[in-house]
């Protein structure tokens, strides 16, 4: 929304107490889905809930930090998005080093890690229900605007 002549936007403070709590990805297989956040990137199993003899939800958190992701398995009859509506971001030090380590697994990337004009490192992939990812390294520059303008 525009603002009107004159007035001031409120500051982030207006806000206070607003935390960001996690995202939720729906899965075809949340364990397989599981498997590939767990073991593959190395989260970590906060629970998993199984109902009718399979695993329908699962709650996990980021090996640093205490961002987590929530799988839930997609509802009967319901499809996913084709589309690229959502990427998540991860942080990684050693951004080939995990694709080599994930390449080694069958995991395809959508290219090879490479520096983007704004200077992070990505490389893209797909989980294992088509949510497309990025795995980066921005160090220092990620607080820092990276276009001007």
């Amino acid at each position: 929304m525009p603002l009107a002549k004159g007035r001031k936007r409120r500051s982030a403070r207006a806000s206070a107490g607003l935390t960001f709590n996690h995202a939720m990805l729906y899965s075809r297989d949340v364990a397989q889905a599981v498997y590939f956040y767990v073991d593959l990137l190395g989260f970590r199993l906060i629970e998993q809930v199984g109902h009718g003899g399979m695993l329908v939800y699962a709650r996990i958190r980021s090996p640093r930090g205490s961002s987590t992701l929530a799988l839930h398995l997609l509802e009967p009859g319901k499809t996913l998005p084709v589309d690229d509506a959502v990427r998540l971001y991860f942080e990684v030090r050693n951004v080939g080093a995990m694709c080599k380590k994930l390449q080694a697994t069958g995991v395809k990337l959508l290219g090879e890690p490479k520096v983007m004009p704004w200077g992070w490192k990505h490389a893209y992939l797909k989980d294992p229900d088509g949510h497309e990812l990025s795995l980066y390294w921005a160090g220092p520059k990620r607080f820092r605007k990276t276009m001007s303008g």
